[in-house]
């Protein structure tokens, strides 16, 4: 297996690595970053837990590549609070009590980060078909959909994105 040196900037900061080309970028992110907030799934791009967003757009890290991602900008749910304070995306699941086991919590708020920026205000039905690729094995959903409109809500009167 041949290696090389891959330079990405994740979260806002430089980052070097040195791995196989064709290793998927949830195991760069998880084993060689340490970002251990981006999820392994299934591994086959259907559960979205692994979802980051690259140049600001969601994405499965299960399906990237390191050498897919070349000068993009990478940011993951570590990167997403700013210091002590949480993203409005954040504090909205926190309140809603929007997760139960977690692992599809990551995913499905960088993919509300996402949507809002697109969509300020979206109905229930814009919101289903954006987390449509999302699995919550605890069947959160409606917390979920009750989280992003509590966001778009703090978004709107001054939150940050």
């Amino acid at each position: 297996m041949t290696t090389r040196e891959f330079k990405l900037l994740v979260n806002g900061r430089a980052q070097t690595v040195t791995t196989s080309p064709d290793r998927p970028l949830v195991e760069v992110l998880r084993e060689e970053l340490n970002l251990t907030g981006t999820k392994v799934g299934c591994m086959e791009g259907q559960c979205g837990a692994c979802t980051i967003l690259l140049d600001n757009e969601p994405v499965l890290s299960c399906l990237m590549t390191v050498s897919d991602v070349g000068n993009r900008s990478i940011r993951t749910i570590e990167g997403l609070a700013d210091g002590e304070h949480l993203h409005p995306v954040q504090e909205a699941f926190l309140k809603e009590q929007a997760f139960q086991c977690g692992q599809c919590t990551p995913g499905m708020i960088l993919e509300t980060v996402a949507l809002l920026r697109k969509k300020p205000r979206p109905s229930d039905q814009e919101i289903a078909a954006s987390l449509d690729g999302h699995l919550c094995r605890c069947c959160g959903y409606p917390r979920i959909i009750s989280a992003v409109h509590r966001a778009a809500q703090r978004l709107e009167s001054g939150g940050v994105s």
